[in-house]
């Protein structure tokens, strides 16, 4: 039988957790590490930068990553220290270098550090993956204070491209820039106004970016997901809500990270992509856009 038919699915336990919240508290765990993947050396002599590497989508990126010969940093916030240490651990198994960098994206001094420590300690910075993010549902926009839409759009499109501008310098032809998007970039949320507006951003952002540095070699390009099952969901909605997280989804639950992790892989693949620029790869479960 397929792993894909043995996916944790709708009813999940009853839980909520303070943002940004842990994976190691939520049940089920996710699945990250690619039970059924098998790796061919894609990424063989490869450092990559991965913010909100701790847990997610970004930790099956990291590790996914490291399956594939790259040695990884990773961004995370201190709060999310044990996570983060799982991720590492994770990625020397893997028999790769993990570097942790904990601080806030949202400040471009840091974003600086982060891609100057990840030079020095591992050698050089050929991928970059920001996808780091903030949400929290509103009912409406009379809820979404300035503080709270400025936070928004400081951790999900200003870190982006503070990172992006640290590590231009350093990448050479050949590298590649992937952002995380989504699908509410795409069509919207009745209650994530903000971040709905962000991952708008992110995806013109992606577009605008391949574009401009096409010349130099330098791919950009975004993955887009519908409903996974992170921490980041879990710490942002009602416990009976979560309980039922994705059922509506024609597959009938929501991602595991190590289902939307392969996608990062291919984008970072010269030997997969390496004539994709500028791309929205979108990853929805059955779900079709117009």
């Amino acid at each position: 039988m397929s792993h894909a038919a043995t996916r944790p699915k709708p009813p999940f336990p009853a839980q909520h957790q303070r943002k940004p919240g842990l994976e190691s508290r939520l049940r089920p765990r996710p699945e990250y590490a690619g039970a059924e993947y098998r790796p061919a050396g894609k990424l063989n002599g490869k450092v990559a930068l991965v913010t909100g590497g701790d847990s997610g989508i970004g930790r099956s990126v990291a590790v996914l990553f490291a399956r594939e010969g790259a040695d990884v940093a990773i961004v995370y916030l201190p709060e999310e220290e044990t996570d983060a240490h799982q991720t590492k651990s994770s990625i020397e198994a893997a028999g790769r270098s993990a570097l942790l960098i904990p601080g806030d994206v949202r400040k471009p001094g840091f974003c600086k550090f982060a891609v100057e420590g990840t030079i020095f300690k591992l050698g050089g910075l050929d991928i970059l993956v920001n996808n780091a993010a903030y949400q929290s549902n509103k009912e409406g926009l009379e809820q979404i204070t300035p503080q709270a839409w400025e936070k928004t759009f400081h951790t999900n499109i200003d870190a982006y491209f503070y990172m992006a501008k640290a590590a231009l310098p350093h990448l050479k032809p050949g590298s590649s820039i992937i952002n995380t998007g989504s699908v509410v970039g795409l069509r919207g949320s009745e209650k994530l106004i903000d971040y709905g507006a962000t991952k708008g951003a992110i995806h013109a952002f992606t577009k605008s970016l391949a574009l401009n540095l096409s010349e130099k070699g330098i791919r950009v390009n975004c993955v887009a997901p519908g409903a996974v099952w992170t921490p980041l969901n879990a710490a942002d909605k009602p416990a009976e809500k979560v309980a039922h997280f994705g059922s509506d989804k024609p597959m009938g639950r929501p991602a595991q990270p190590d289902e939307i992790a392969p996608a990062f892989v291919f984008f970072a693949s010269n030997a997969d992509s390496s004539y994709i620029s500028g791309e929205i790869m979108t990853l929805l479960g059955g779900e079709t856009l117009p």
